[in-house]
Order: C-alpha cells, then sequence, then structure tokens
C-alpha cells in the first residue's frame, strides 16, 4: 500500500483554499455552545450521543435508525467496507477520486479495481462503471460530486448503477452535496444496497472534528453498528455538530458565497485563457501544464494555498470556491506567477 500523506502542516495563517473546507470558519454558535457546555466533568466522561442524534435526525429528515454518526466520511468509508466486504472480494472505485476510498478497501483485503474518469471532459465513466460489475462485486464506492474533477451525476445514473450492482453495498458519498443540491437519500427504502455519506468538514466548517453521518436502511444500520466503535465521535464534535445544525442561516450563506466565488472563478480562468473543468463542488480544477508544482509553490509563498493534483491528472492543480474576497486575492497572487 502506498500511504496517504496529505499536505497539511504550516497552513494556518495563509489563505487556505487547498483542501476545500469552508474558508471562514464554522458558526459561531459552535463556539459559543462548546464555551458554554463544557465542562471538566464532561471532558472525564465517554461521549453520549442521545441529543445529537435527535438533532441529526431533525436537521436531515431522516429516522434516528437509519443512520450512523461517524467520525468523519473517513470512518463511514471505513465501518462499510468492514460490514460487507471480506479477504478477496472486489471493491471498485471511480480514478481519480478521494483516496481513503482505496486504502480502506485494500486494509480489508479486497482486490480494488479503478475505473478512470473519461479523458478530457472528466466526465463520470457510467457505461464503463456498469460494465465493470461482477458477481464478485461487493462495494462500490462514489463521490457525488467527485474531488478532484468536480463531476457529479443525476438520481437516474445512481439507480441504474444500484440496479447493476444488486449484490454490492453503494456507497454514495455526498460531501459536497450543500454546493450540489441533489441527494440519493430519497431512494433508500427502494434500494437496500445504497448507503450515503455526508461531511461537517466541508460546508459547515467542522474539519478539525471529524463529524459524520452514513444512512442506510434500518436493517443496514443495525449491522453498521456493529463493526463501529462506541465512542469514535468525540464530545466535542458532538456538541459543535448540534450547533452547527440549527444554524441554517449561516450555512446558507456561506454556499451563497461558495457558489458565487465558483463562478467567478470560471470568470477569471476564462479572461486568462486556461483551461479549467466545470465543477458541481465547492472547488476548481485547472491546467497547469509543467510549472504546476512551480506555480503552487509560487502561491504558497504568497500565502495562498492551493493543490497540486498532477501526480493523479497531468498539469493540473485544484483552488477551493471560498467567497469572491478570497477568490480577488488568488488572482491577484496568479497574476505575478502566470504564465
Amino acid at each position: 500500500m502506498a500511504p496517504y500523506s496529505p499536505p497539511s502542516s504550516g497552513r494556518e495563517g495563509k489563505l487556505r483554499l487547498d483542501f476545500n473546507e469552508n474558508t471562514l470558519g464554522c458558526s459561531p454558535r459552535v463556539l459559543a455552545a462548546l464555551i458554554e457546555k463544557l465542562s471538566q466533568e464532561q471532558l472525564s466522561i465517554y461521549p453520549e450521543y442521545e441529543a445529537t442524534r435527535r438533532a441529526l435526525s431533525g436537521f436531515f429528515q431522516v429516522p434516528e435508525n437509519r443512520f450512523a454518526f461517524t467520525n468523519g466520511t473517513d470512518e463511514a468509508i471505513q465501518v462499510l467496507v468492514h460490514t460487507y466486504v471480506g479477504e478477496g472480494d472486489e471493491v471498485l472505485v471511480l480514478h481519480p477520486s478521494y483516496a481513503m476510498y482505496r486504502f480502506y478497501a485494500e486494509v480489508a483485503g479486497a482486490r480494488v479495481r479503478g475505473i478512470p474518469y473519461r479523458s478530457g471532459d472528466l466526465s463520470f465513466p457510467l457505461e464503463e462503471l456498469i460494465a465493470g460489475v461482477t458477481p464478485a462485486t461487493r462495494a462500490v464506492l462514489i463521490s457525488n460530486p467527485n474531488n478532484p474533477t468536480g463531476t457529479a451525476i443525476g438520481i437516474g445514473a445512481v439507480v441504474r448503477i444500484l440496479e447493476a450492482a444488486p449484490a454490492a453495498a453503494v456507497l454514495i458519498d455526498e460531501a459536497y452535496y450543500d454546493f450540489y443540491g441533489v441527494t440519493a437519500l430519497g431512494l433508500i427504502d427502494r434500494y437496500p444496497n445504497l448507503f450515503v455519506s455526508r461531511t461537517f468538514s466541508k460546508a459547515h466548517g467542522l474539519a478539525a472534528l471529524r463529524a459524520g453521518v452514513l444512512f442506510s436502511r434500518e436493517e443496514n444500520v443495525a449491522y453498521l453498528r456493529k463493526s463501529q466503535s462506541p465512542y469514535s465521535v468525540n464530545t466535542v464534535a458532538a456538541i459543535a455538530v448540534r450547533a452547527a445544525v440549527e444554524d441554517r442561516e449561516y450555512l446558507e450563506n456561506y454556499v451563497r458565497q461558495a457558489l458565487e466565488a465558483r463562478t467567478l472563478l470560471y470568470e477569471g480562468f476564462q479572461r486568462r485563457g486556461i483551461r479549467y473543468w466545470q465543477s458541481q463542488g465547492n472547488f476548481v480544477l485547472f491546467e497547469a501544464g509543467a510549472r504546476s508544482v512551480e506555480i503552487r509553490d509560487a502561491l504558497r509563498a504568497r500565502g495562498v494555498l492551493v493543490r497540486d493534483r498532477s501526480y493523479e491528472l497531468r498539469g493540473t492543480v485544484r483552488v477551493t470556491a471560498g467567497t469572491p474576497e478570497q477568490v480577488a486575492r488568488f488572482f491577484a497572487a496568479l497574476d505575478e506567477v502566470w504564465p
């Protein structure tokens, strides 16, 4: 296995356009809740999740027995794989996509097959994925929208995948749902092989606390909880999540700014003659050619962080769509180093 080594040090105080986080920070209600509710006693006892599960049930409009509260999407993927994938089983992933799909499948001893996004426009390889399903396929792990391509599929395509792989656990990872607005949650009653994950690391601004949710049918969730550590999400995260879902106005305001910023990125790249790919997430992939690493480093020296993705898609760089003001700062720095 190749280790996953994210370049996550030395980022504080810079313009963080490299990891698709909320670039303004969490809702002020989150900090207020932590100050109000944390105590010496609370930090000395194991977490309790009843109040958080009730809050999540109300926010997502899904009964409590149809989801597991997880330590980020990473644990959601891990728990799903541990529950449904055994040694030598086949797992299908897309390439390039979130590295943890392959990581946890390999840890489980699975045979992982990658289906590449279509070259050129980076469109979703629906027919290729469906053709790749075999009787040995036990899991299909999909990010919708996908990182780093920004590619997304609609509900019709999700249904085709679910019906093509009835013996597999199909995960639709909706980490970027807030910027796309299309969800497969409404299909859970119809398809027993469907799993949907959400995270609080992106639009909600809680990346440091690691909190997520994994949805499925009641009987599936009962199995998932068997293979999940009983205290995997810490008390601080549980309190923060309750406060975050109560502040819908903050979430909606940030999403509006991110979508406006995404449009401004398109317009800025067009004016400069830089190739880019349209995205359904809060980020845009653009082509920097042979200078992708050089441009990343030059921007970092100017206090602007972006993510080089040339190790997966040659010559590409990904930039987070934060706020309109942050887009202006990004292009001001880019103009100093481009071409």
